[in-house]
């Protein structure tokens, strides 16, 4: 693990704390930065290009002349693209640039531009961002204490109203909070400066996932299994017995075949 010194904002050092390698020691990817850097400049794009076809320009519709006869080109309307001031063909029309970038892709992205900020010694931790004002000259005069003559990369865990008024108003100097770090920032700035919270927020969120083990899975724990009172078995209940079911009534006879009427004799 890399060590790196704390400081407070008069630039004395106040202590000292270790930086995973996994997160500030990581090999650096220029490929995956320059992919990343562009991913975001295309999600900032607005995208609000547009040009006017033919029927959004002014101008009238009728035709010109007519068709046959004049020897001149046929013409339908002076609003075609052909003529000047007339609608453009297949031209930018609004839409969103943004695309999606895999999360692994950012998180080591992340990764690479802080190992090169501590590789190059441009980065800077404080102990905390307690300021008793919000003015900016005081905040200026601390951050220059803080070799934060160029562009500065503020990053803070908590919300801090001071530090928020103090840093808005100078030129070349963000701040930003860990969940919203981007690797665009990291390379914008020349210098990083961050809390001792927003260090070990940053090692936590981008280091390597812990994966479950069988020690962290609750079991049920021998001995109270032993200790609880064993039920005894329930005799098994007593076959039912079947219902009797009722014999089925017997047929009726058929129906007897009506009687034939005598035929009365004439």
């Amino acid at each position: 693990m890399a060590v790196v010194d704390i400081k407070n904002l008069a630039g004395k050092n106040v202590g000292q704390m270790d930086l995973p390698d996994y997160v500030f020691g990581a090999k650096i990817n220029p490929d995956l930065l320059h992919e990343t850097v562009r991913w975001y400049q295309a999600e900032m794009r607005a995208g609000t290009h547009k040009t006017k076809g033919r029927g959004e320009v002014s101008g009238s519709g009728r035709k010109l002349w007519k068709q046959k006869g004049t020897g001149r080109a046929r013409v339908g309307s002076i609003r075609s693209s052909i003529w000047r001031k007339g609608g453009t063909v297949h031209g930018p029309q609004p839409r969103s640039y943004a695309y999606r970038l895999p999360r692994k892709m950012i998180l080591g992205a992340l990764r690479s531009a802080l190992s090169a900020k501590l590789a190059e010694q441009k980065l800077t931790v404080v102990d905390t961002w307690q300021l008793d004002s919000h003015k900016s000259k005081p905040f200026r005069e601390a951050l220059t204490r803080l070799d934060g003559l160029k562009t500065v990369l503020l990053i803070e865990v908590e919300a801090n109203h001071n530090l928020e008024l103090a840093s808005r108003n100078l030129e070349g100097v963000k701040l930003v909070a860990p969940h919203a770090l981007q690797p665009y920032d990291l390379l914008r700035h020349d210098r990083l400066v961050l809390s001792k919270d927003a260090a070990v927020r940053l090692s936590t969120t981008l280091g390597p996932r812990k994966i479950q083990t069988a020690s962290d899975i609750v079991t049920i724990e021998t001995a109270a299994a032993a200790a609880a009172p064993v039920e005894a078995p329930k005799a098994p209940k007593a076959a039912k017995t079947a219902a009797k079911k009722k014999p089925a009534p017997a047929k009726k006879a058929a129906a007897k075949k009506p009687s034939k009427k005598s035929k009365s004799k004439k």
